[in-house]
């Protein structure tokens, strides 16, 4: 009897239990947190690092790239610390890619300006993008598997949804923050006090976040499931290799539906409310707070049921969903937005972001239960970062949808084929709330109960 390994068989969680899922939001929390630093804190006070008097489309395309970047580095980190994850164990990645970001945040903090080292100053603020996104792709790549070998089955459901509110509450936390310093340090233009010094404040404070995670981190155990299954040299070897195949390009379909349909809503609701419609960007902010509230219960919800239906089911229930309700609500929101529609425009737009991102509470327990232990990591992480690729584009689908439709209407055909994506990705792939992955070392985990059943006796 090994005293810190859960029960599949039981609901209650063990101290180590505990430990690791709390140590997957948090990490999950500040991940977030970071991603969202450059488009929340830094939008404000970007202009100190690029020259004045720049066209707007030229600010646009600084101010994308500084986000996208990040993107960039994902499927990066993801390769390189699955591979670690893999091979040296779940807790020590979590702990590199945690400090790497730590560094990289605090880095970016302390980078001079414009006028200090002219253009240079903007090439070094996405150079430590890309390696902050790196990093950033290696923290839930071994901290989520960690936490899912750990979780009893009847609560994994749960569990993955409680750690992808992370989400959603990054958000609603530094769009707080950055709302209270832009009161106490003022934005208004190159020399006020928020574009000086006041962005740098939220960078330090995730810096800190992440070191205190570090320290709080020292206190999670190793992956029981990990220690004892059998390490293989050259896991994303294995992921790529003819038995397993099938099982990535399957769990790469769903996510690219989810990637695509999250960028569509996500990205362009801000710019479209603001820019096309003139409503403030403080009605625009509030309106996506309330959402991002409403969305973490969305992820719960969605968590539980699909633990009680399976969640095969559930990914093919929310694919519809995304297609039909979600690019309902989208168009009508574009249709009907104006002055006098401001509630009804902000409950639409919620509607949309909250049906169309919810079905992420499923995918931490989903995509780990598709993969065997000696190469979960790699397929957790590379499965759920690659498929970022083809939807990061979808600036330049929606010009080309243009042609055939008007351009405020092209995120709906979007949202459909997402939709579908999700639908038929998981139409694919096998049911999998069953699987014992902390019970099964071997092979990818296609098998039916009978499997798990035969595996070896559970150690609790």
């Amino acid at each position: 009897m090994h005293p810190t390994t859960v029960s599949e068989a039981g609901d209650a969680l063990s101290p180590a239990a505990k430990r690791t899922i709390t140590g997957a939001f948090i990490g999950f929390l500040v991940d977030m947190y970071d991603v969202y630093l450059p488009v929340v804190a830094l939008t404000p006070a970007l202009i100190y690092f690029q020259p004045q008097h720049l066209a707007v489309s030229t600010a646009t395309t600084i101010f994308y790239l500084v986000f996208a970047v990040a993107l960039i580095g994902r499927p990066i980190g993801a390769f390189i610390f699955g591979h670690l994850g893999d091979r040296i164990g779940r807790r020590p990645t979590t702990m590199i890619a945690v400090g790497g970001f730590g560094i990289a945040t605090l880095l970016i903090a302390l980078l001079p300006g414009y006028a200090q080292l002219g253009i240079f100053a903007l090439f070094l603020l996405i150079a430590l993008r890309l390696v902050d996104g790196i990093f950033l792709g290696g923290e839930y790549t071994a901290a989520s598997p960690l936490a899912m070998e750990y979780c009893p089955r009847a609560k994994r459901g749960l569990y993955s949804a409680i750690i992808q509110a992370g989400y959603p509450i990054a958000f609603v936390v530094i769009s707080l923050f950055t709302a209270a310093m832009l009161i106490l340090a003022p934005a208004k233009g190159l020399q006020s006090p928020y574009v000086q010094w006041g962005w740098r404040i939220p960078f330090v404070v995730g810096a800190v976040i992440a070191g205190l995670f570090l320290l709080y981190y020292r206190s999670v155990p190793e992956s029981e499931s990990w220690k004892r299954s059998e390490k293989v040299k050259n896991p994303i070897g294995k992921l790529f290799s003819a038995a397993n195949r099938g099982t990535f390009f399957q769990v790469f379909i769903v996510m690219t539906g989810f990637w695509l349909t999250l960028y569509v809503v996500v990205s362009t609701i801000p710019a479209l409310l603001t820019k096309q419609f003139s409503y403030s960007s403080t009605t625009v902010t509030n309106g996506l707070l309330l959402a991002n509230v409403v969305l973490v219960g969305g992820y719960l919800l969605v968590g539980v049921i699909g633990q009680k239906i399976g969640r095969r089911t559930m990914l093919m229930v929310m694919g519809v969903l995304i297609a039909v309700v979600g690019s309902t609500a989208y168009a009508t929101m574009v249709s009907t937005a104006g002055p006098g529609n401001v509630v009804q425009t902000m409950a639409l737009a919620t509607v949309a972001i909250v049906l169309t991102v919810s079905g992420w509470g499923l995918l931490t327990a989903y995509i780990n239960e598709r993969f065997a232990t000696g190469m979960r990591a790699s397929g957790f992480g590379i499965g759920y970062s690659l498929a970022v690729v083809l939807p990061s584009f979808y600036s330049f689908y929606l010009l080309g949808l243009a042609h055939f439709m008007p351009y405020k209407y092209t995120e709906v055909p979007l949202l459909v084929i997402g939709g579908l994506l999700i639908l038929v990705g998981g139409a694919l792939g096998p049911e999998t709330n069953h699987v014992a992955i902390a019970e099964v070392d071997g092979g990818p985990l296609e098998a039916a109960p009978e499997r798990v059943r035969s595996a070896r006796p559970q150690v609790t």
